[in-house]
Formats: C-alpha cells, structure tokens, sequence
C-alpha cells in the first residue's frame, strides 16, 4: 500500500474511532440525561403511557387475587389510564401514578416493573418482539388481604364515636406481611391520575391544601403518645428483670415521682386503689401508679432498651419490598431523652415515660409491630407489602417474598407470660370487644393526653389459634375523647375476625 493510501487509511480508521466513542458517549453517558431531558417529556409520557401498565392486587378469598389499580384503554394521545377501582379504600397502600407529578406508594418504589422497565422483565420484551405481542408491564401482588383492609377502612370510617382522623395496620406476626393499612382521612387516587393536567394539578393542590391532611399515610409517617400500650413494653422489661406476672406491684390512688410534685393518678379512683396489685391484673385494669412506679425502679436505661427492641429509635425500617430493601418510609418511633439538663436520669420524666407519656411517641405500624412480636414468641418480623411479582402474562413469578426476622425483642418465656398478661387485658379487663370467638386473642388498649383536644385512642392486640400467630393489630383514634380506647379495640376485634374468617375459608 503505497504512503498516501495508508494516511488516508489512517485518517479513516481515526474518524470511525471517535465516531465510535462518541456513540458510546451519548448512548452511554448521556443516554439517560439525554432521555429525561424537558424537551423529551412528550415523547416519553407517549412510550410510558403506550403500554400498558401492569396491575397492582391484593389477596382476596382462597387463592384469587382482585386488582385495585390497573390500566385500561383510551382513545386519545396517552393509550392507558391509570384506575383504582376502589377508590379510597386502598390509596395510601398503593399511592398514585400521576401522568405530570410524582408517584407515591407502590406505584411509586414499584414503578419500574409495573412499567415495564425493569431488567427483570427482559426476557418479557424479548419474547414480545418475536411474537409480535403487545409489551406491558408486570403485576405486582400485594401481602394486603382484601377482607381485612376492607373491614378496617370501613370500620374507621364509620366509628362510632365520629372521630374523622386514625389509622390502622393488622400485620402477620409469623412473616411481617402486612394485611391492612388504612389512614383516615383518605382520597380517591383516580382524580390524581387525570390525563387532564389542569384536572390533575387541581386535585392534588385541593388535596395538599386540605388541612386534615388526606396524603399523609398516618399509618406509618405520623407518631402519637401511646398512653397505656407502653405498659407492655415495662412489663417486658420487668419479666426479663426476674419479676414474673404475679409478682406484687405498689398501686394506690396516687404516686408523686422523686424530684416532683405532680401527682400521677389512674383513670378513674376505682382503679387500683388498693396498696398492692399483681402484675397480670396492674396491665388488667391499667394501673398508672403501679406502672409509673416500676418504671422508676427500672431506670431509664432499662427502659429504653427495651423500647429499642421492639423497635423504638430505629431510623431505617422501611414498607415495602424485602428485595430491594426500599417502600414507605416509616417515621421513627421515640422514647425522648428522659433527662436532666446534665444528663442525668429524670425520674419525674420516666413516671410518665412509663406510661407513655412526656416525650414517648410511636406509630400505628409499630404498634403493631409490638403486638406481633409478642405473639410471635418473641420474634420481630420485618414488615413487607409486596408478596409476589408476576410477569405481564401471569405464567412467570419474577420475585416470591423470603420473610426476614429484624429482630428478637423478648426470649420465648417472656412472650409467653406477656401472652398471658394481655389476653387477661381482653377476657378480664375494658377490651373485652376485640374478642374473636375461638382464638386466643390478647391486647393492650391506651388514652393518651396531649394537652391540646381530647384523648386520643390507642388499641394494639392479636389473636393466636392453637399457639400460632394469625394477625396483630393496632388502631388509632386522634382525638376521640371518652371511650377512644374502647372504640379503638372494637374496630380492632372486627378486623382481627375478618382475617381469621378469611383464613378459615368463610
């Protein structure tokens, strides 16, 4: 090859080489920014909504599965619109998928594989060019049980005490599947989902102007007082001490903590007014003075790990999908410092620590999470909401939920006396509602004050068939004044008998 040959070779070869890194460069290094860019917002919205995009279900009787968002034909430019049939019932489980803002929930951690995106889904797209079928995207199937999510939405809504804000989660203590989740005052997903932005931009802006707040999923990003519920937690703290359910308490009308002069009194002066108490029967009748009592004689350290391990002061539990360790983020529960301005324990601050108050604050979720544990023989299951991923056709599962323990709370001996403990709160004590004919079912109701509106109401419980775990529970009450706590355990009964009809094929 003669000299003038090879430097045009050459030149060629160097021009086909930056062509090449360039491609790389843009398909690359740029592709996503390029592919996201403003001026692409049209074209992008035309592929996403040209497919159409997969079903989000819950589990309803036996094996069967019911949708509750799926897509279905137009005839205008975007080819799919969003649906939730059932409107409210399940918007803060499954969120929203708004064509112009931002999804949230399920539709929003799931989104790449109810799209279509998902790398999971590969073989899916493949399999679809060669057949010549449509793409679309993939169902995801939730742990939520129709039956129960449907009771404890319906429940809350028409309580009878009137009360317009609340929340409830039932979880299954064995797995952490979590069976309902239902926050009051709650919204119909659909009109979020418009192909209108006008109509799309105007429901969400009359929704996140509402000052009762329908967007916050209160089951899982509020925190509340407790009140009484957090006498489980020092009675568990006591029976690891070596105190056992019939070990004497101090009770009385009243107790004044070292360092103040408050007086903390029970509910009512036929509560406890006796010198002493057992145990079983303080957590029985609510006993603000023998429990405000142990936990100063626990001490605030004691106190708070135990807190610790049912899962207090942890910042990094999340809703959703094990797999990919991401879903709803789940506002911390607290216990508060408990101390002085040197540091030192406050005792005053820990009577009313004990009985979960002062600075003590916790969610729906992790009421719960309490409950379950303590029919789980101890053991803290990692909440989940996604069970399974099944392709576009269905024939495919991409994902089956491995249930994952988060974390021991309490030994087995001391669930079991805990176990006892609260379902003598249910058959002996003011919770006698959230009984279910043929299950051992155990509880703890609270009223709690927060110096503003009336009590809020608190009721975390569970029932057990044969010594298995089938479902715990926890129903707030915001504000709901006399009766809250009682209230609070009725709904709770209802929805532990929806999940255990379910399960008994009824």
């Amino acid at each position: 090859m003669n000299a003038p040959l090879r430097k045009a070779s050459v030149v060629i070869l160097v021009l086909f080489g930056l062509l090449f890194a360039n491609l790389n460069w843009v398909q690359a290094a740029k592709g996503e920014e390029y592919r996201t860019h403003e001026r692409n917002a049209f074209r992008l919205r035309d592929v996403e909504y040209g497919k159409q995009r997969g079903n989000i279900e819950v589990k309803a009787a036996g094996v069967s599965t019911e949708a509750v968002a799926l897509s279905k034909g137009t005839d205008g430019r975007l080819r799919y619109q969003r649906e939730y049939p059932f409107k409210d019932v399940y918007a803060h489980v499954i969120g929203y998928k708004p064509v112009y803002n931002t999804a949230s929930s399920v539709e929003r951690f799931e989104n790449a594989y109810l799209s279509g995106q998902s790398d999971e889904l590969f073989t899916d797209r493949v399999r679809a060019m060669f057949t010549g079928e449509e793409s679309a995207g993939g169902n995801v199937l939730l742990s939520i049980s129709k039956a129960a999510q449907e009771t404890a939405y319906q429940q809350l809504k028409d309580n009878k005490l009137g009360v317009k804000v609340g929340a409830a989660v039932a979880i299954d203590p064995a797995t952490g599947g979590i069976q309902a989740m239902v926050s009051m005052p709650s919204f119909d997903p659909t009109q979020l989902a418009s192909h209108t932005k006008k109509d799309a931009d105007a429901a969400f802006a009359a929704l996140d102007g509402d000052k009762t707040k329908p967007l916050l999923n209160r089951a899982v990003a509020d925190t509340w007082p407790p009140g009484s519920v957090f006498k489980v937690i020092d009675s568990a703290a006591a029976l690891e001490a070596g105190r056992t359910p019939e070990t004497m308490l101090k009770a009385g009308p009243s107790y004044v903590a070292p360092g103040t002069t408050h007086e903390i009194t029970n509910a009512s002066p036929s509560v406890c007014p006796q010198d002493q108490i057992s145990m079983i029967e303080a957590l029985t009748v609510s006993c603000n003075t023998s429990f405000s009592r142990l936990g100063v004689d626990l001490g605030r350290d004691v106190i708070k790990k135990k807190a610790e391990a049912f899962g207090f002061e942890d910042e990094a539990l999340t809703c959703g999908n094990l797999k990919e360790n991401n879903g709803l983020t789940v506002a911390s529960s607290h216990v508060g410092e408990v101390a002085n301005a040197d540091g030192s324990e406050d005792k005053a601050a820990m009577a009313q620590t004990a009985i979960g108050q002062k600075d003590v604050r916790m969610t729906p979720l992790q009421g719960a999470m309490i409950a379950a544990a303590v029919a789980n023989d101890g053991v803290q299951m990692r909440p989940y909401l996604v069970e399974r991923l099944l392709g576009p056709d269905r024939t495919s599962t991409h994902y089956t939920v491995n249930p994952e323990e988060l974390r021991r709370s309490v030994s087995s001996d001391v669930a079991r006396d805990l176990q006892k403990m609260m379902q003598s709160v249910v058959v002996n004590g003011g919770s006698k509602s959230a009984q279910v004919p043929g299950y051992d079912v155990g509880g703890k109701t609270g009223t709690s004050q927060n110096g503003i509106t009336d009590n809020h109401g608190w009721f975390v419980g569970y029932a057990m068939k044969d010594g298995k775990p089938i479902s715990a529970v926890a129903v707030f009450l915001e504000a709901a004044g006399d009766g809250g706590s009682a209230e609070a355990a009725r709904i709770s009964g209802q929805i532990l008998k929806a999940v255990t009809a379910e399960r008994a094929g009824k």
